[in-house]
């Protein structure tokens, strides 16, 4: 006779004697060997954390990628073939497509670690291929099949499926860097909500409205399928609506959507209790495991919507980050403990007495277990320091370990009665198994040293002698390292006193040398690379990180002091060269950026002003000073406004030493000849015209070849009013150019003017300034925004975000005046034409200003109105 534990009382699903018919019980055998293959390797890298910062991306992902993955693809297409009853598919294709899986997964974790970005896109894609394969004989399950009442379910496998796939996209975006760092961490945000909600949250939802009764040994619930219907609608939207948010940078449609989330876990949640009716339920262990990891769900879900609620993405990611293991902890491990115990003794039990005997096994000291893991994961989820979650990590992987040791033994027990039994299949997935262990063992092997900041691994510091000693301050923000680039001389003992100051966790790895810890927030570190007589970079060693740009470069300068990597050299704010810029950086102290307010025309008919052409140091991008080429000590020079019929007196001396300049106004129509000639070093030249025409006009050098010079600076603007320009409350001049770095005038500039490959591009001389230090307005005020394209190659196309023009005037012409109907969004300008366009502020906030071609607004050309009230 079967006893009362044994019965299926929950679905009335004959899943122990289909395994007997179709040899499922010998292909779950092996599936199960593989997540413990998987859980084991996490649990050893996540012992290594405190050594290998990137030991905790690992963890997550053997434990994510590797253990819930198999676990996953196995557990819903067999509940989707009951639920469904639905035909077997192929065993043999089964086999190969968790074959597939295992093999990319271990792949994709080899190819992250050791930064080999094709390994990582060739597995990202066979990961993808093989979960299409699996989300293709699922609908096709549902297609012919009878169904069930709890048919409904097989939508939650369907859907993460589906999120399995844009989360392996979203990570190979990461991964290869391909994100970038702006977009880097909605998508990191997007990648962990699809892949933690979507993949693993949604089969877990599912399988519960059937395994969580049939555990308990009660019916199910009347209304269970309605219930399931409207938890995959408000879970699988919502997180649709969080992802696409997140990615987009859009925060509150990031919260709506996980709002959503919650609503349908909390649904799915008052169901299971109201199911509770039975004191003694067929395994208490599993009840209480997977009862305590329904609640933690909820827990996590209702945390992550406040974090996102609180905080903007860039600083919310290591709220969320902190999340994530109580998440895992707590939800994913409980749910794939709890699931085993229960279901492991009817895959591997051949009649009630050995299941029951399975079960004595994997349920010996639950309780214990139970109370240790939940301990740890409150410590873990509380806001309290750092031993304490110290304390709450280690006591959840004891728990963890305690169970795997049992289930070890269970699989052992199991893998003796097959052979027993005569099996003659081959075991093709413990193959696969033992080859995916071996490959990350491997590079966890050759990976693994010389990253610890102690004195073996600084080591080289003792032969600095009596070297001179140079300690650099490096900042770690924004996904990037500043300085990007550090020129030392030849034998110089240098260290490096990093500082995190960004929201998400850090670290930097020195080629062949020394790296610091995972820094948090506003955690130092210092690293002593010794004497100095080789090129070497530094990077962030975590996942993505590195190809994202967060990179340093150590240049060492030879006896001539020049840099031994043929860089062209100029100075910065640390004394080092800008190989790599960091557009989000901080400036000089001192600096100022330079005012884009445009007073009105001065009175009188005639404007008189001496302009000086002459070299100037000017800091053109955030930490990194540039020799320009200057009329009247700025680049641009000074705007020039007046009205129609105005004359203008130009008095341009050239105290340039070396070098001639001359002048062109492009407002003035007269012969070139004479007041555009080439004047000496020490010679003075009046140049005069009269403004016959309105427009926003360009000035620049006149003296060949004109692509250096204006390329270096010798450009400005002069602004003429239209007759009858109305009055408005705010008026800005943005002159556009591109940034050449470098020593003015040497080969390796002159390249890259010749190539159109400029190092930055810019408003008003300096890239990103706007950005630092925004144009101010009150809510309602008008604005008129004066463009002029310096180029000298390049021209514009200038928007701002979260305005309409109701005017634009271009080139001496209004084409939209407020009267009209119409709108427009950009104002595009090829180099040398100018004009305005205007705008109000309908309500407080930042709007982005930027050249809309991204190129060039990602490399310098953008800055923020803000908007108050």
């Amino acid at each position: 006779m079967t006893g009362k534990h044994d019965q299926p009382q929950a679905t009335g699903s004959r899943y122990p004697s289909r395994f007997k018919q179709s040899g499922l019980k010998a292909r779950h055998l092996r599936a199960h060997v593989v997540v413990v293959g998987w859980l084991a390797l996490a649990l050893l890298a996540a012992t290594a954390q405190d050594t290998l910062p990137v030991a905790r991306w690992l963890a997550i992902h053997l434990f994510l990628l590797g253990a819930a993955t198999t676990a996953i693809v196995v557990w819903s297409e067999h509940f989707a073939i009951a639920l469904l009853h639905a035909k077997l598919p192929d065993e043999r294709w089964s086999d190969a497509r968790l074959a597939a899986v295992n093999v990319a997964v271990a792949s994709v974790l080899a190819g992250v670690w050791a930064d080999v970005p094709v390994l990582t896109g060739a597995a990202c894609a066979l990961l993808v291929a093989a979960v299409t394969a699996h989300l293709v004989v699922l609908v096709r399950m549902s297609r012919g099949a009878l169904g069930g009442r709890l048919a409904p379910v097989a939508g939650f496998y369907r859907a993460a499926a589906a999120a399995l796939i844009l989360g392996s996209v979203l990570g190979w975006l990461l991964a290869t860097g391909r994100a970038g760092p702006q977009a880097y961490a909605g998508l990191r945000l997007a990648h962990v909500h699809v892949t933690l909600l979507g993949w693993i949250g949604l089969p877990v939802l599912g399988t519960l409205f059937m395994l969580w009764p049939t555990v308990l040994g009660v019916r199910m619930a009347e209304r269970t399928t309605k219930v399931a219907h409207w938890v995959l609608a408000l879970t699988g939207g919502g997180l649709l609506v969080a992802v696409a948010a997140l990615a987009a940078g859009w925060r509150w449609g990031a919260v709506a959507g996980v709002v959503g989330y919650v609503a349908g876990v909390g649904d799915a949640v008052n169901l299971f209790v109201r199911t509770m009716r039975r004191r003694d339920p067929i395994s208490a262990a599993a009840a209480w495991m997977l009862g305590a990891a329904t609640g933690w769900l909820l827990v996590g879900v209702v945390a992550d919507a406040a974090t996102l609620a609180s905080w903007p993405l860039a600083e919310a990611q290591d709220g969320v980050g902190s999340l994530v293991p109580v998440l895992l902890v707590g939800f994913v491990a409980q749910v794939l403990i709890g699931a085993l115990t229960y279901l492991l003794p009817i895959v591997l039990g051949t009649g009630p007495k050995e299941r029951a005997a399975l079960r004595a096994v994997l349920e010996r000291g639950w309780l214990t277990r139970l109370v240790t893991l939940n301990v740890g994961v409150a410590l873990l989820a509380l806001p309290l320091p750092d031993p304490a979650g110290t304390a709450g990590m280690v006591l959840a992987a004891v728990a963890a370990a305690a169970f795997l040791a049992q289930a070890v033994s269970v699989l052992a027990r199991a893998i003796r009665g097959s052979a027993e039994g005569g099996s003659s299949r081959r075991p093709v997935l413990l193959g696969t198994a033992a080859g995916a262990v071996l490959t990350v063992l491997a590079v966890l092997v050759a990976n693994s040293g010389g990253d610890t900041s102690g004195p073996a691994a600084a080591s080289g510091a003792g032969s600095a002698g009596a070297a001179a000693t140079r300690t650099v301050d490096v900042i770690l923000a924004n996904m990037r390292v500043r300085p990007a680039r550090i020129e030392v001389a030849e034998g110089t003992a240098l260290r490096l006193k990093v500082t995190n100051k960004d929201a998400q966790r850090h670290d930097l790895k020195v080629e062949n040398g020394p790296a610091t810890p995972l820094l948090a927030r506003g955690d130092s570190r210092t690293l002593d690379l010794g004497t100095v007589t080789e090129d070497r970079e530094a990077w962030c060693t975590l996942p993505g990180h590195r190809a994202a740009g967060m990179t340093l470069d150590i240049v060492v300068k030879d006896s001539t002091g020049e840099s031994t990597d043929g860089h062209d050299g100029h100075t910065s704010q640390a004394g080092s060269s800008s190989g790599g810029l960091d557009l989000s950086g901080d400036f000089s102290s001192g600096w100022k950026p330079r005012t884009a307010e445009l007073a009105p025309a001065a009175g009188g008919k005639v404007h008189k002003i001496e302009l000086h052409a002459a070299h100037t140091t000017v800091e053109v991008v955030p930490g990194v000073k540039q020799q320009m080429w200057t009329f009247g000590g700025t680049a641009p020079g000074p705007t020039l406004r007046g009205q129609v019929g105005d004359v203008f007196e130009i008095t341009l001396v050239n105290d340039d030493e070396g070098m001639g300049h001359g002048i062109d106004f492009h407002a003035g129509a007269l012969a070139p000849d004479r007041p555009m000639r080439t004047l000496d070093p020490g010679e003075r030249l009046v140049y005069r015209f009269r403004a016959e025409k309105a427009g926003a006009w360009l000035y620049h050098c006149s003296t060949a070849p004109m692509l250096q010079h204006m390329g270096n600076g010798m450009y400005g603007a002069v602004i003429i009013d239209p007759p009858g320009l109305k009055k408005v409350d705010h008026e800005y001049v943005l002159v556009s150019s591109e940034l050449y770095l470098g020593t003015p005038g040497s080969t390796a500039q002159v390249t890259k003017m010749r190539e159109n490959t400029p190092d930055a591009w810019a408003f008003n001389g300096i890239a990103s300034q706007y950005a630092r230090k925004p144009l101010t307005v009150k809510t309602g005020d008008r604005a008129r925004f004066w463009v002029v394209t310096a180029g000298p190659s390049d021209g514009i196309a200038f928007h701002i975000v979260g305005t309409v023009f109701d005017t634009v005037y271009k080139e001496g012409a209004y084409l939209l005046k407020p009267d009209r109907p119409g709108g427009a969004q950009v104002l595009d300008l090829v180099p040398a034409q100018g004009g305005f366009v205007e705008t109000t502020f309908p309500e407080a906030g930042h709007y982005s200003f930027v050249d809309h071609d991204m190129r060039h607004a990602e490399s310098g050309a953008h800055g923020v109105v803000e908007v108050s009230e």
